[in-house]
Formats: structure tokens, C-alpha cells, sequence
């Protein structure tokens, strides 16, 4: 007789993984179910973690005790910091991953999760009571029975790949579609849509000549993901290298736009604007001569290379033309041809904030059904609908996170508040708080809240006490501590920075712009035997003391003006108001909050078409 369980997680992709996670973590019995056991977290498109916005997710998806920074720097083949040369608020962490051993450990995490179960099969169809969730049906016929679904079938529901006039049905190349809950959710009232998104050709590293590109290499510092204290291995790191398209590719492109289905009218869903085909590339730039491409390892036991840049659902001939004319590819062999492909996702206004639907109880949805795409935004849905599907289940509150909490709080209310009429991606521009949302204090953030609701170790929590104290006594040590000119003018005129003529505190110093608290340490006493307890975290507890205090003006005002915005959320609009009857709010905003239905002021305010005139209107109807 099958068990039943607290939560059924469906699909085993970044969502997916967390989702079952998250949920077996807080203590619930969880049944993950995947059509294929050997491919838990595929890197279905580019093999790295992180990016711009992208790394602050990876970070708080650590900080709250979720799995993905662990498993990027467990298969980490190379660590870049993003945007070094702007402000810390757009700093961003990104990892380049060995594709299979990254899958492999999500494997061994998961199997060593306790309350987790497995099931290889493809779910068909949900089993419902009324407008209540009861469990999966599978393939092969098994009724699976539980108290929450959270479903991240990814880009599998009705997937449809096109290379050229070929098509394949499928969620990713040579693995097959998933069919049967779309027309089931739109039987019961869920607006369904398709979108699209591709892939570049994977080709083979021994026909590339790197002499003809640019080098790569990582970071030379000893940087991860995770805030926990462990060691990284960088003996063996690997470059990426850089390519250049030229006129002549262009050209051949454009000669062969008939028989691309993007442009022939196959196609008709939206693809993502921020990560366009080379198709698009070279209709949309029609003056420029040339695109940026990196080549990318696929691993350090193989010699495959992903070509980020050049995704294309061209014919395998047109694909192969254009690849030999760049310099470098001129003998490229392929060992996959580029494609797009076309699925059905859930527009996610039909969703709460907990990543419930609103038709079903007990249904979650997350990831690229969303309406989003990347790798690591699908991981944080799926980490919050794993740890809400939970506390559902535990009779605990909805867990949400404010926009000026985590980039996850924006992705989500985005989301929900916005909806998508295109492939969502998250940057940094999409956040208003973001020097509050920073990637070095995602553990301040997110991890106390998250010991507290049982998901993040106490191991974690003691770091971040550790961590707290120590960038107190180094405050500590740089106010009471003073400098003389003659000690620090030197170093002030090769800084390009204006000397001083008396003592000053160190504090004052470090707050120049030009001066990084690595180049005053030696004159710091005690710093040097404070450093030596920061177990290896050395880089991180300074950088993160040193940001605080050169922008600690710029944050608290940036907090005040959060603390401003939150008190809309604290005004509750009730579920019955009659937004049609308001004549003096705009028709568009009738429309779309009678869509929408926010909780709050705060979500009315950021829904596309509410102005804030109408946010006024809302109010004196109110009473307030």
C-alpha cells in the first residue's frame, strides 16, 4: 500500500530540488517525484550559478538554509564577482559549474535528506476534491494521495522544441513532454499560456583554437556561495574564453531567417528579452557588426563547451556556417545543435503570495510554470513554496519575504503583483532597496528568521552570531584607534586622496572613497589578531564590516524609506471589495485590481496601471 504524504513535490529541477528540500527539512513527509532520478538539478541551458541579481538569490537561498549555494560550490569550476567596478549594491557572485557533478551532488544532498522520499514516473493528472488538492496520478497508474502539491514541471508541460522546420515534442533534448495537467488546470478555470525560450549548440573543445580568443580566468580569491565555513577547492578552476561574431555571420544568419520559426511564424509565444536568440540579436542590432559570445566549460572531465551568446533555433546546416566563420571556430565540431523550445506556463497573478493557487487549496506552483526563467529565481520559488506548503500543513502562517527583505520578496511580488508578459528575469534595477539587499548580508537578513522557523542549523545561526561580533569589534577598533599624518599621508597621496595634518580616527579614514580596509589593516592595532579567529572567512567578514561603514548613511536612509513604504502593507483590503463600482479609479486599474485582488495597499501601489491616484481613491473608499 502506498504511504500518503504531507506535501508531493512534482518535477526535480532547481524548483523542484529545493521544494522537496525545504519542505522534508521542516519536518514533513515529502514523496519528489521526476521522470529521470539521473538528472536532479540539470543544468538544462548555461552550466554556472549567479549573475547579476542572480547571486544575491543564490546567497539568500543559502541564508536561509536552502541547497543551491552548497551544491554550486561543491561542482564550482570557477568564481567570478560581478560589477566590481560599481557600487556593493550591485555586486553579484557567479560561478561557473561542472554540469554533472553539479546534478550529482543535488543527488546525494537530497538522498540524505530525512522525510524524503523518491518516485521515477511522469504525473499525469491531479486527484481533487472539489477546489482541494488530494494528490498525483501517475503514468503508471499510481494514485499518490497528500495534503499539499507543489507542482515545477519547468519547461516539460506540452514542451515543444524546434530546431529549424524540425519539432520534437519535449521538455529538453531527448527527454519527453509532460502532458495532462495543462488541460486538466484549464478545465478548472487557470488561464494557461506558452512561452518560449533556447539554447545555444554544445561543441566540441578540441576543434576550438584558443589561441585566436581571449582569456577568462576567475577570481584569484578565495570566494564561494555559502556562508557557511568550509573550503572550496580552486586548484583545478577553469577559464571561459571570449568570442567575437562578425558581418559575415551576420550575413548568413540573415540569409537563413526563413527557415528559423521565430521568424517563418512557427513560433508565436514570447521569448525572453534579456536573453535573446543570435536571430534576434541580429534583427534587433541591425547596425552592429559584431556580439560578445563566451565559451564556457561544461566540466572538468570533458571537453565540452557551451556557447553563451549564440542560442539559435536555425537548422543544424545554418548553425554549423555560422559558427566556422568566427575566429577561433573555424573548425568547430558540434555535438548538439542549438533549438528553442515552447511550453505552457500559469500566468502567476492566479497565485498568492505563499505561491498557492488561489482556484485550488493546497496547490503551489514554482519555477518556470511562473512564467519566469533562470536557474536560480526557479530555485527560490521553489524554496518558498516547499517551506509554505509546510507550515500549511503544520497549521503555521504563510512565510513571505518584503521587498526590502530579499530579492526573492520582489521576484515573488513581482510576480504576483505584476504578472509577466514576457520570460521573467530578475537584475538588480527591479529592486528599490537594493543597497539593503546586498549579497554580503544576505545571512543578516534571512537567517535568523529562518532558525527561527526551523529550517536553517543552528551551525548557521552560530556563524552568523560569529560574524555579527566580529564586525563589531573591528567598528570598535577603527573608532577608538587613531592615525597620524605621518603614518598615513603616504599612503593617502598614492590613493589619490588629500593628506591630513592632524591625528584623525581610523574610522574617518576608511570612509574615503579611495581607501579599502585592506590597505590600513597594518595600522589597525589588534586587527591582525582579530582576523586570525575568522576561521577562513577573512575576505568576508571585512568586506561586509567595510561596506557598513563606508555606506552606512546611504543604507539608513534607504531603510527609512522601506520602513515608510511598508506601513501600506499593514493596510489589509478586504477580499469583497467591488473594484468596478469605484468610477473614480481609472478603468485599467478597475480592471486589473479586480484581477489581481491584493491583499494590501502596499501590493495594490506596485500592480502595472494603478496610479497612485487611484491608490488614494482605494484609500477614502477605505475610510482612512
Amino acid at each position: 500500500m502506498l504511504p500518503e504524504y504531507d506535501v508531493i513535490v512534482v518535477g526535480a529541477g532547481h524548483a523542484g530540488c529545493e521544494a522537496g528540500a525545504a519542505s522534508a527539512n521542516l519536518g514533513c513527509s515529502t514523496l519528489l517525484i521526476t521522470m529521470d532520478m539521473t538528472k536532479f538539478g540539470q543544468m538544462s541551458c548555461n552550466p554556472a550559478m549567479g549573475g547579476v541579481a542572480k547571486g544575491q538569490i543564490v546567497r539568500e537561498i543559502d541564508a536561509l538554509g536552502g541547497y543551491s549555494g552548497l551544491v554550486s560550490d561543491a561542482s564550482m569550476i570557477q568564481f567570478r564577482m560581478l560589477n566590481r567596478s560599481k557600487g556593493p549594491a550591485m555586486w553579484s557572485p557567479r560561478a561557473q559549474c561542472d554540469r554533472t557533478k553539479f546534478s550529482i551532488v543535488w543527488r546525494e544532498l537530497l538522498e540524505n535528506t530525512a522525510n524524503l522520499d523518491f518516485w521515477q514516473d511522469m504525473v499525469v493528472s491531479l486527484i481533487l476534491d472539489g477546489d482541494n488538492i488530494k494528490g498525483v496520478t501517475t503514468k503508471m497508474g499510481m494514485n499518490f494521495f497528500s495534503k499539499k502539491v507543489i507542482l515545477t514541471n519547468g519547461t516539460f508541460q506540452n514542451g515543444l522544441m524546434h530546431i529549424g522546420r524540425t519539432q520534437i515534442e519535449g521538455g529538453r533534448a531527448s527527454e519527453p513532454a509532460s502532458v495532462g495537467i495543462s488541460e486538466q488546470l484549464k478545465e478548472m478555470g487557470f488561464k494557461v499560456g506558452r512561452m518560449k525560450t533556447g539554447t545555444p549548440a554544445r561543441i566540441d573543445g578540441r576543434s576550438i583554437d584558443f589561441s585566436k580568443l581571449t582569456e577568462q580566468p576567475g577570481d584569484n580569491e578565495n570566494r564561494k556561495f555559502s556562508f557557511l565555513d568550509y573550503e572550496v577547492d580552486y586548484s583545478s578552476h577553469r577559464s571561459c574564453y571570449i568570442a567575437f561574431t562578425n558581418l559575415d555571420v551576420h550575413d548568413n544568419i540573415r540569409a537563413s531567417l526563413e527557415d528559423s520559426p521565430m521568424y517563418n511564424g512557427t513560433i508565436k509565444s514570447i521569448g525572453p528579452r534579456y536573453c535573446p536568440s543570435i536571430e534576434d540579436k541580429i534583427h534587433t542590432f541591425a547596425g552592429k557588426d559584431s556580439h560578445q559570445l563566451f565559451l564556457e566549460p561544461e566540466g572538468l572531465d570533458t571537453i565540452e563547451y557551451y556557447i553563451n551568446g549564440f542560442s539559435s533555433s536555425l537548422p543544424l546546416k545554418v548553425q554549423y556556417e555560422s559558427l566556422r566563420k568566427i575566429e577561433g571556430l573555424e573548425n568547430v565540431k558540434i555535438f548538439r545543435p542549438g533549438y528553442a523550445i515552447e511550453y505552457d506556463y500559469y500566468p502567476p497573478e492566479q497565485l498568492k503570495h505563499s505561491l498557492e493557487t488561489r482556484i485550488i487549496s493546497g496547490l503551489y506552483f514554482a519555477g518556470q510554470i511562473n512564467g519566469t526563467t533562470g536557474y536560480e529565481e526557479a530555485a527560490a520559488q521553489g524554496l518558498m513554496a516547499g517551506i509554505n506548503a509546510a507550515l500549511s500543513v503544520q497549521n503555521k502562517g504563510d512565510f513571505v519575504l518584503g521587498r526590502d527583505q530579499a530579492y526573492i520578496g520582489v521576484l515573488i511580488d513581482d510576480l504576483i503583483s505584476k504578472g509577466v508578459d514576457e520570460p521573467y528575469r530578475m537584475f538588480t534595477s527591479r529592486a528599490e532597496y537594493r543597497l539593503l539587499l546586498r549579497q554580503d548580508d544576505a545571512d543578516d537578513r534571512l537567517t535568523e528568521i529562518s532558525f527561527q522557523m526551523g529550517l536553517a542549523r543552528r551551525r548557521r545561526y552560530d556563524l552568523l552570531v560569529l560574524k555579527r561580533d566580529w564586525k563589531n569589534e573591528i567598528r570598535k577598533l577603527l573608532e577608538t584607534s587613531s592615525v597620524s599624518p605621518e603614518d598615513i599621508n603616504p599612503l593617502l597621496l598614492e590613493k589619490g586622496t588629500s593628506e591630513i595634518n592632524q591625528k584623525v580616527k581610523i574610522i574617518d579614514v576608511l570612509r574615503r572613497p579611495q581607501i579599502a580596509l585592506r590597505d590600513i589593516l597594518f595600522l589597525v592595532p589588534g586587527l591582525d589578531v582579530l582576523c586570525e579567529q575568522f576561521m577562513g572567512r577573512k575576505d568576508e567578514i571585512l568586506e561586509s564590516a567595510e561596506i557598513e561603514i563606508k555606506y552606512e548613511g546611504y543604507i539608513e536612509r534607504e531603510r527609512v524609506i522601506a520602513d515608510k513604504i511598508k506601513r501600506l502593507e499593514g493596510i489589509k483590503i478586504k477580499e469583497d471589495i467591488k473594484y468596478e463600482s469605484l468610477a473614480s479609479i481609472s478603468i485599467e486599474a478597475r480592471q486589473k485590481l479586480a484581477r489581481v485582488k491584493p491583499l494590501t495597499i502596499g501590493e495594490a501601489s506596485r500592480i502595472s496601471g494603478v496610479s497612485p491616484a487611484d491608490i488614494s481613491v482605494l484609500l477614502l473608499f477605505m475610510g482612512r
